[in-house]
């Protein structure tokens, strides 16, 4: 009679064994974290200290004007100002300023304003302490157009004086 008794006993022993050891099954492991991607390595900069594209990209090499005047704007005169302080840090530099008319007007005309353009940039770089020995005009009235469309967008883009390194920039 014992053994009748034992056995239920041993299979209610044998389930909870079984549950337990259900219940106790380890976690599903962690799903392993993202790879961290290392940094990425600061950009180092192509430009050369004192080259034409250091003139062009962290100085700025255009000023615009305004509808047949040749005055530079107020808000252009930072960006010779910057010209006149990197002259003064390269001073083997020379450069040329370049004057450029939109497409109205004479050829005549549009070259006569070109170089009073060039001209309005070179006195204020001058007037900055830059000599006059260090910069050349040239003026190419409406012959250049950066923008070919006939709207006052474009136009504005092509009226400008653009400063460019003539010779002594790092290369």
């Amino acid at each position: 009679m014992k053994k009748f008794a034992v056995g239920p006993k041993l299979a209610a022993v044998a389930v909870a064994v079984f549950v337990v050891g259900c219940a106790k099954e380890p976690p599903p492991p962690a799903p392993a974290p993202a790879p961290v991607a290392a940094p990425a390595p600061a950009p180092t900069s192509k430009i050369v200290p004192g080259s034409a594209e250091d003139l062009r990209v962290n100085v700025g090499d255009t000023v615009h004007f305004e509808y047949n005047l040749y005055a530079v704007q107020d808000a252009d005169k930072a960006t010779v100002q910057r010209q006149a302080a990197w002259l003064a840090k390269y001073p083997n530099i020379k450069v040329t300023v370049e004057g450029h008319a939109d497409e109205r007007g004479t050829r005549e005309y549009n070259i006569a304003l070109g170089a009073k353009r060039a001209n309005a940039v070179k006195e204020y770089l001058v007037s900055l302490g830059v000599s006059a020995a260090r910069v050349d005009t040239v003026s190419y009235g409406k012959e250049k157009p950066i923008c070919t469309e006939s709207t006052e967008a474009c136009w504005a883009q092509n009226r400008r004086g653009v400063t460019i390194v003539a010779s002594g920039a790092n290369s």
